[in-house]
């Protein structure tokens, strides 16, 4: 008999994560394309809400980021942790988002200017069925910096609940030479706002 139950309980548990997975999904998919939420400062994340939707976190009180893996759409391999030493910028973005269209131009500048300070930019590109809408989104803007496709969302589910994690489209990310969550705006940011992200962690030692 008991046999004959293990598949169900399977089956159960599999249904199961498809649903949880859905509905964390769904759940940013409420807040796409908008400034969503934040939920301020905490004892757990330690991070200071600022103004203009950015927070920050003070160096002795970051986190690490989770793995980041996959392929990009270009259908290559790329593993964060290959950058390590670098300061990394994730922007979590999609080809139909119009905010991400206007932040677009702000971003690719910033990674030109700041490739030298060792700055990587690498964007999440989600919620796009179709690879070819966000390639073409990336010849439009000459944006020359490689995207994970994440159609479904999976690679931001990576991030803890209750950490800067994304919680809106677009979000950006900006991790310290050492991996760890530095800042994370939930608004579509302008060059200037994206210098004061970034630049201060180009002076850390």
């Amino acid at each position: 008999m008991s046999a004959c139950r293990a598949p169900r309980r399977l089956a159960t548990r599999r249904r199961a994560t498809v649903l949880a997975t859905g509905a964390a999904v769904a759940a940013l998919t409420l807040s796409a394309c908008g400034a969503g939420g934040t939920s301020g400062g905490s004892s757990d994340t330690k991070f200071v809400q600022g103004k203009g939707g950015v927070d920050t976190v003070a160096k002795g009180d970051r986190k690490h980021a989770p793995e980041i893996t996959g392929k990009t759409l270009e259908g290559k391999q790329l593993d964060l942790a290959d950058y390590k030493g670098k300061i990394v910028v994730l922007n979590v973005w999609g080809s139909w988002c119009t905010p991400c269209r206007a932040e677009a131009p702000n971003l690719v500048k910033v990674a030109k200017d700041t490739e030298a300070d060792g700055v990587r930019f690498v964007g999440i590109n989600t919620r796009d069925s179709d690879r070819a809408n966000a390639i073409q989104f990336e010849k439009e803007f000459k944006v020359d910096y490689p995207s994970l496709y994440d159609p479904i969302g999976k690679l931001m589910l990576r991030f803890p609940k209750g950490s800067l994690n994304p919680q809106a489209i677009p979000t950006t990310i900006v991790l310290d030479r050492q991996g760890r969550i530095a800042a994370r705006a939930l608004t579509p940011l302008s060059e200037e706002a994206l210098r004061k992200m970034v630049e201060p962690l180009i002076a850390e030692k």
